[in-house]
């Protein structure tokens, strides 16, 4: 999502046992109130405020493409919206019941929240994985995160290309001769569905591999390259609350402590492409960072697009290459949208047609609207990993918003059920044909 902000989770109550009872004329202290939950909102705005208006004082607003934007609010920042005459309609709860048969968190501490998988058991996949299919799978460590640059913990960025094997191929460099298509999930700690399709997505091409005909035709011709857990220090912080995840947005830096969930820089902003210090101060959900690619975590994906796709992209004003043969795309949630560049400007971006085509094409499998600019909601992502990819290396670079506004698949914390019955159906057929478009993206697309 373009432009949220993150919302504390509860107080966890202490339980006292008393087996007596002694007068005390001193004040009993009160228990701890547990901070109300938040939960999702339409709004229709007065004359005279902007969506823009909004995500400036810190308000977390999304897409709502064809009906009014939607926003995260707990009761009282609901409160304060009313008094600034926005009308609210409360349209469904943030937290969603944990699926019957499941735990809150594996004993092993792989998984959360019903089934979402914590940085470990992303790991702990993404190493069996390369293990068990030598001849498909190479697994890299691509950099590491905030913490882990800091001694105090923290992961490495872990990639995983998958293809047939053959002299050149998952190298770290631009010679390989195959197209490439490029996943990226959760630079966003808290949208859970993103890693899990990355995770669906490395298992149904490994699995798949000389049992289904189009599969093993993709995998022999590609190179598909996945970063499923761009932000894992985020995703510790989130998961730190299994049964009601802190929706934590950003890494884990802490140089301006600003509290739990909110401390951090918005990876999302924090790009060397079109990077703007006005986008958030240190403590805002946009923060972009103390200067362009700040981040570690940005420095290992941009190293990692560098190092394996050729610049087909001049000026920003000019085209990408006809011969560019990849293709990337960013997930994110909520909205059920497709994001094509740019989205740091409504000025039409030198490929909008062909970006357009391929985005509506994609559009096609899970049904998402294909949007450019600031979506018609009314604000821009300067600094955003998609801009990047297309306006340094001229990748056509797309952001899925996965999920609707309302229901128990909203939002950035669905039910683990939604995996099966929404999100992987829809977005399988769109992996697909964006890895099939990578050998001419900007050319005839395939049927």
């Amino acid at each position: 999502m373009r432009k949220t902000i993150a919302t504390l989770a509860g107080l966890t109550a202490v339980a006292l046992s008393v087996t007596g009872f002694t007068f005390d004329p001193s004040p009993t202290p009160a228990a701890p109130v547990p901070a109300a939950d938040p939960a999702y909102y339409s709004l229709r705005l007065p004359l005279g405020l902007s969506v823009a208006d909004l995500t400036r004082l810190g308000f977390d607003v999304g897409h709502g493409h064809g009906s009014r934007p939607v926003l995260v609010a707990t009761p009282s920042e609901a409160d304060r919206l009313r008094s600034l005459g926005i009308t609210l309609g409360k349209i469904g709860e943030v937290y969603q019941p944990i699926p019957a048969g499941r735990s809150a968190r594996a004993a092993d501490g792989t998984t959360f929240y019903g089934g979402y998988h914590t940085p470990v058991g992303h790991e702990q996949h993404n190493a069996a994985v390369a293990k068990a299919f030598p001849n498909l799978v190479s697994l890299f460590d691509i950099g590491d995160s905030w913490k882990k640059t800091k001694g105090t913990g923290g992961h490495d960025i872990q990639a995983l290309c998958i293809t047939k094997k053959q002299a050149g191929d998952c190298e770290l460099n631009t010679t390989g001769k195959k197209p490439k298509f490029i996943l990226h999930a959760q630079i966003h700690a808290r949208e859970l569905a993103t890693g899990e399709l990355a995770y669906r997505w490395i298992d149904h091409l490994v699995n798949s591999y000389g049992k289904d005909a189009d599969i093993t035709a993709l995998v022999d011709s590609r190179e598909l390259w996945v970063v499923p857990m761009a932000n894992p220090d985020g995703v510790d912080i989130v998961a730190s609350n299994p049964s009601k995840p802190i929706l934590q947005r950003k890494n884990a830096n802490n140089t301006r402590d600003c509290g739990v969930g909110s401390t951090g820089v918005d990876l999302n902003r924090n790009s060397s492409f079109e990077w703007d210090v006005n986008e958030g101060g240190p403590c805002d959900e946009t923060n972009p960072g103390s200067g362009p690619a700040s981040e570690p975590e940005t420095l290992a994906i941009q190293g990692l697009v560098n190092r394996i796709t050729r610049d087909t992209k001049g000026d920003v004003d000019e085209p990408a290459a006809a011969e560019t043969n990849a293709v990337f795309i960013s997930l994110h949630s909520y909205g059920n949208d497709i994001l094509a560049p740019w989205g740091y400007t409504n000025d039409e971006a030198p490929n909008r047609p062909a970006l357009v085509a391929l985005g509506k094409k994609m559009s096609a499998f899970n049904g998402y609207p294909v949007t450019t600019g600031d979506g018609g909601v009314g604000y821009f992502a300067p600094g955003a990993t998609d801009d990047w990819a297309y306006g340094t290396r001229g990748l056509p670079a797309y952001t899925f918003e996965v999920g609707p506004g309302s229901g128990a698949c909203a939002g950035f914390l669905p039910s683990y059920t939604c995996m099966d019955s929404t999100f992987w159906p829809k977005n399988k057929g769109a992996f697909i044909y964006a890895a099939k478009a990578a050998a001419k993206p900007y050319g005839t697309l395939p049927r």
